[in-house]
């Protein structure tokens, strides 16, 4: 079975799809984001190529492909499209590894009582958690790493995003007892380059093996 990560977050807008493209890339591996809402200014899995400089066939097709941008509940009622929660299976991509990437937080809803944090934890895979380094991010941290532990879900690590900020990343892992994968910090200018580098610098594949 090959290498299969999923990428969350703590909160949307924090880095997380860039991460996520820095890891394909660091990895070699495939990319899937299971459900794109919003697609006007290019969808996630587009941003991802750019940035990581993937093969077109390493970017797996968006199970669903959704017109506006919002919750993927939300976006799903106003587009008229019912989201099978329970049909959302981790695509096959033999021996390649895969970065699955999910949507804005773990409590993301998806139509009814689903949440993306049950599909995370019926598929059990391990789980990134991007966080920010700003004001606020203990907390939103620390919710997100207790509602996968009580899941059962396998939290392979955290990764932080922004400028450093040592105490508040050490006070995460060690209330959290979870691992630190290393910080990404702010890229200017952010293309394929710097993001490869950044992640040379930054972090090590032996902590992505399972």
């Amino acid at each position: 079975m090959s290498q299969r990560i999923v990428v969350t977050g703590t909160d949307t807008g924090i880095g997380k799809t860039v991460f996520a493209a820095g890891l394909a890339g660091f990895l070699g591996a495939h990319y899937w984001k299971p459900i794109q809402a919003g697609l006007d200014g290019g969808t996630d899995s587009q941003h991802v190529a750019r940035l990581s400089d993937l093969r077109d066939d390493r970017i797996v097709p968006e199970r669903y492909r959704l017109e506006t941008p919002a919750s993927p509940h939300r976006a799903a009622e106003i587009d008229g499209v019912h989201i099978d929660a329970e049909s959302l299976e981790v695509p096959y991509t033999g021996e390649c590894p895969l970065v699955i990437e999910g949507a804005g937080g773990l409590m993301v809803p998806l139509g009814g009582s689903r949440l993306y944090i049950d599909i995370f934890a019926r598929w059990r895979l391990p789980v990134v958690l991007c966080a920010r380094t700003a004001l606020g991010t203990i907390n939103h941290s620390l919710l997100s790493i207790e509602a996968m532990q009580r899941r059962g879900i396998n939290i392979l690590g955290i990764a932080f995003v922004g400028d450093e900020n040592t105490d508040s990343e050490n006070m995460i892992c060690r209330i959290g007892r979870t691992r630190r994968l290393g910080r990404l910090p702010w890229l200017s200018p952010l293309d394929a380059d710097t993001l490869r580098a950044a992640f040379e610098c930054s972090f090590d594949r032996d902590d992505f093996k399972q």
